[in-house]
Formats: C-alpha cells, sequence, structure tokens
C-alpha cells in the first residue's frame, strides 16, 4: 500500500521544556485549518524538563489508519542527543533542521543547521525557540500552510503574547528560507 500524495510525517525533538509539544499541537491545528486529518503523538523522559522529548505530527487528505511516523518527511531536533538520533533519516535524504546552537555542525546534503538558540536569545525571547524553529520548518518543508500556522498562533496566544510569537514565528520563516550554513565534508562534524 503506497503513501498518498498528501500524507505528511514529521518528527519534532528535542529535550523538556524547549515547547516541542506546544510546536506539535499548532503544527496540528494549522492542518486543521487546511483541510487535512491529524494525528498528533508525544512522549517524553521522566523529568519533564531536561528529558527526552518527542512529537509527532502526521497529516493527510485521507483516514490515517497508523498513528505512529514510520518515514518522516522532515525531522527537528534541538539538541546534540536528538540530531544524534536522527540524523539517519537525513543521510536516507529525509531533511533535518538542527540547532547548531545546542548540537554539533553536521555535513550532508539534508542537514541543515540554524542557530535557533541563539537568534530567539538575540530577540530577547529565549522561551520561544521552538516557534522560531517551526516557522524554519515551515518555510523549509511546507507541511502545512503559513497563513494557517500564523492563524494557529493566533487562537492559541492572546493578545501581546501572540503579538511576539508571531514575530517569532515570522524571524524563524524568514531564517528557514534563508540557505542554512553546510560543513564541507572535510571539516567533519566539529563546532
Amino acid at each position: 500500500m503506497s503513501r498518498s500524495t498528501s500524507h505528511r510525517e514529521v518528527i519534532l525533538a528535542g529535550s523538556g521544556g524547549q515547547g516541542l509539544v506546544l510546536s506539535a499541537i499548532l503544527l496540528a491545528e494549522a492542518a486543521i485549518l487546511d483541510g487535512h486529518n491529524v494525528v498528533q503523538t508525544q512522549s517524553y523522559g521522566i523529568a519533564s524538563r531536561g528529558g527526552l522529548s518527542l512529537a509527532e505530527v502526521i497529516i493527510d487528505r485521507e483516514e490515517i489508519i497508523f498513528q505512529q511516523v514510520r518515514t518522516p518527511d522532515c525531522v527537528l531536533a534541538l539538541t546534540e542527543e536528538t540530531a544524534r538520533k536522527y540524523e539517519a533519516w537525513a543521510a536516507k535524504g529525509v531533511p533535518m533542521l538542527y540547532d547548531r546552537t545546542l548540537a554539533a555542525a553536521r555535513d550532508g546534503e539534508h542537514c541543515h543547521g540554524y542557530p535557533f538558540t541563539r537568534v530567539a536569545a538575540d530577540m530577547g525571547h529565549p522561551g520561544s525557540v521552538n516557534i522560531l524553529a517551526l516557522g524554519a520548518l515551515v518555510a523549509r518543508s511546507p507541511v502545512v500552510s503559513e497563513g494557517s500556522l500564523r492563524e494557529a498562533v493566533r487562537r492559541r496566544f492572546g493578545g501581546a503574547a501572540a503579538q511576539v510569537n508571531l514575530q517569532v514565528l515570522a524571524a524563524g520563516a524568514a531564517l528557514g528560507a534563508r540557505q542554512p550554513v553546510q560543513v564541507a565534508s572535510s571539516e567533519g562534524a566539529s563546532r
């Protein structure tokens, strides 16, 4: 049985407290606004802050039968541990966006390093790394429309928080639209 062309699978991985579950929920809500069916799952270690955090989103126009990611269309990794865990998918051609502020640089055509943590801190919103990275992910791998993602952010947050998160989301989209820094294969995976 082959996958439909509207079927998308996304992995968001990092550390507890980075807001990846919220990012997955926003991605799922944006997909619903786009008229898709969605399954969103999450798992995290016993330590809610600092332990492994994983969220998966499956998006399809058709009914979703199997509710776990089998072959991701893109991966977002916000820690060294998760970049290491999922870089094998990048070797298979799956785009992997990773936070090069927290993870060592990687070579490979499908490894895309962005300074998410540094940029969020420079903007004065270090707790919004998840929203910044989500904006970049959708700009690089349009699994949902940017308009629906903005609307999901507006609905989720109110007042000033909505405006801040929309600004951070836009900065992430601008970051994702730029070509990420690639590491020459002779450099290896060092910072």
